[in-house]
């Protein structure tokens, strides 16, 4: 409502000032030297009243955004962000993450530009053309008519080029987007670059996104300078006519001294407003762009939703049952079809196969990173497509086999397990996860930064990281998708212990390359193109002498080959 205020107030100077200009002017004749103080001060001192005014209510205006701005940008950021986090994983995968990073901060910036430039600018202007066409009718119905007319032209013309405005804005952002993504993938991969030699080529392929953006942007820019060429002209045909009824006017004697200086101080205060309101349109349009092309990835469909009324997940046992599964990723043959599988409560259950099998597609979908096509999965007799995913992601730890780290502290990362653990917490995990030796090192110790994913730390220190805050998070079902493969063989003899005791009590399933790994499970699934094929303990299956047999006989040094035409 104050900036309501400050835009009427601004508008009703706008005409004010020069009707009191009229006022002074048409008194000065008949003024003489005992009544000029008398006659010329009043509307003097208005006029300076006037102005003291608003620039008190600029300031106020100042005082409201500084308050409002910033908070406004926290909430929208806070809400976008709440809203990007609950899209399913493929969504980022699909798109750079600076990309996305960008979207997010062109819509927390805009949006309060956008409602700047639509109230203090565009509502304020147009409400003091509206006073203006009011204060124009006190010397003659003409202009008034006039500057309707023009107003009226100028809107209609101004709406028509602007849709075109806001689509090649649009365009121009999304591709100002993709640079700061492929900016991002650059920097993020580095290592990569200088390793491959690579910085001619990447320098090659980011100069096209440069040259797109220079395409978009001045095929923007172009069009804009047809809205101000239109603009310009038709005020200054608006002009000519108006300065020619003055002159007949004043000629006739209908128009005074005080009348001519009122219309020019005007017509001066409209071109002004019309330069203000061209700058705008450019402004509001790129806001605009900006905006949607950022709402249009956070406001997507959310491929993965609680179900109505959702809820929390009891985890008693932790018993995983799979119940007629079948799914598919989108173009591909299904996976699991009509599959019925259970683990009982405690089991420790390897999954093996050739890479692609669906080892990974099994465990995503426990944790419904995916959504199933046909059929239920059930922990404890739960349907986790009807509990809430945080319920559901709560009571599932993983330690994946390319662990990423957040750019904090040593100390945070291991926490993220468990928010609430304290520190002494923290350090028992480490230990347990050989983890501390390393970290106790380090100038800063627990409170040293990992870099961006956790650059700063070798593989192996990033997934001792990664057990840590299992060990940590202390969840009933545990996932270890090649949760050793990056330690050396001397720190995984160490670890495997501690991966043992980790596993007591808790329904465990682990993904491995490395079959004798998986000697001790109580039970080896084994997958083949999305089908599990064969179930039962390491004896079993080699007895069996099926594919399991052959993927043992297959090994080097101890690891599966990739596929079947890598076999040795």
């Amino acid at each position: 409502m104050a900036q309501f205020a400050v835009a009427i107030i601004w508008a009703i100077d706008f005409s004010l000032r020069p009707f009191l200009l009229k006022i002074i002017i048409n008194k000065i004749p008949s003024a003489t030297s005992e009544t000029a103080i008398a006659e010329l001060a009043p509307p003097l001192v208005f006029y300076l009243g006037m102005s003291l005014i608003v620039m008190i209510i600029f300031r106020f205006h100042d005082y409201l955004c500084l308050n409002l701005n910033p908070p406004l940008k926290r909430h929208v950021a806070d809400i976008l962000m709440k809203r990007m986090m609950k899209h399913s994983l493929s969504m980022f995968q699909n798109h750079f993450a600076g990309n996305l990073a960008n979207k997010v901060k062109d819509v927390m910036n805009n949006i309060p530009d956008l409602l700047q430039v639509s109230l203090n600018q565009f509502l304020a202007h147009f409400l003091a053309l509206a006073i203006a066409i009011f204060t124009l009718s006190t010397v003659s119905y003409k202009f008034s008519i006039l500057l309707s007319v023009w107003v009226i032209f100028f809107v209609i013309g101004s709406s028509f080029f602007l849709k075109k405005a806001k689509k090649l804005s649009y365009e121009a952002a999304e591709v100002s987007s993709r640079i700061v993504g492929q900016i991002v993938d650059i920097l993020s991969n580095i290592a990569s670059v200088y390793l491959f030699s690579s910085k001619k080529n990447e320098s090659k392929k980011l100069k096209t996104h440069l040259d797109r953006s220079v395409v978009a942007e001045q095929n923007r820019d172009w069009w804009f300078l047809y809205i101000f060429s239109f603009q310009s002209l038709s005020f200054l045909v608006y002009q000519i006519i108006a300065f020619t009824l003055l002159i007949y006017g004043y000629k006739d004697g209908t128009v005074t001294a005080g009348d001519f200086a009122m219309i020019i101080s005007l017509n001066i205060g409209i071109i002004d407003i019309l330069w203000v309101l061209s700058r705008d349109t450019m402004k509001f349009s790129q806001y605009w762009g900006n905006i949607s092309q950022g709402l249009n990835i956070a406001l997507a469909p959310i491929e993965i939703e609680d179900a109505p009324r959702a809820l929390e997940l009891k985890i008693t046992k932790g018993s995983i049952e799979f119940k007629q599964v079948k799914f598919h990723y989108k173009g591909t043959n299904p996976l699991f079809e009509d599959k019925s599988v259970t683990i009982e409560a405690g089991q420790k259950v390897g999954l093996v196969g050739y890479s692609g099998s669906g080892k990974t597609t099994f465990v995503n979908l426990i944790l419904r990173l995916h959504d199933l096509t046909n059929g239920q999965i059930l922990i404890d007799g739960q349907d986790i497509a009807k509990v809430t995913q945080d319920s559901l992601r709560e009571g599932i730890a993983m330690i994946p086999q390319d662990p990423s780290l957040f750019h904090r502290t040593l100390m945070d990362n291991i926490r993220y397990g468990r928010g609430w653990a304290c520190d002494k917490e923290v350090i028992q995990a480490a230990r347990r996860s050989h983890a501390h030796e390393f970290i106790e090192k380090l100038p800063e110790g627990y409170g040293s930064l990992v870099g961006e994913r956790g650059v700063k730390l070798s593989g192996g220190q990033r997934q001792r990281i990664a057990i840590a805050r299992a060990v940590l998070k202390n969840a009933p079902i545990l996932i270890l998708d090649e949760a050793t493969s990056q330690l050396d063989s001397l720190t995984e003899s160490d670890i495997q212990e501690s991966m043992w005791d980790l596993m007591q009590n808790k329904t465990t399933l682990v993904i491995a390359h490395r079959l004798s790994t998986l000697m001790h499970m109580d039970r080896i699934l084994v997958f083949d193109q999305g089908k599990i094929v064969e179930d039962g303990s390491h004896q079993e299956l080699l007895a069996k002498n099926g594919l399991y047999k052959t993927l043992w006989s297959a090994q080097v040094d101890g690891f599966l080959p990739e596929s079947r035409d890598n076999k040795i």
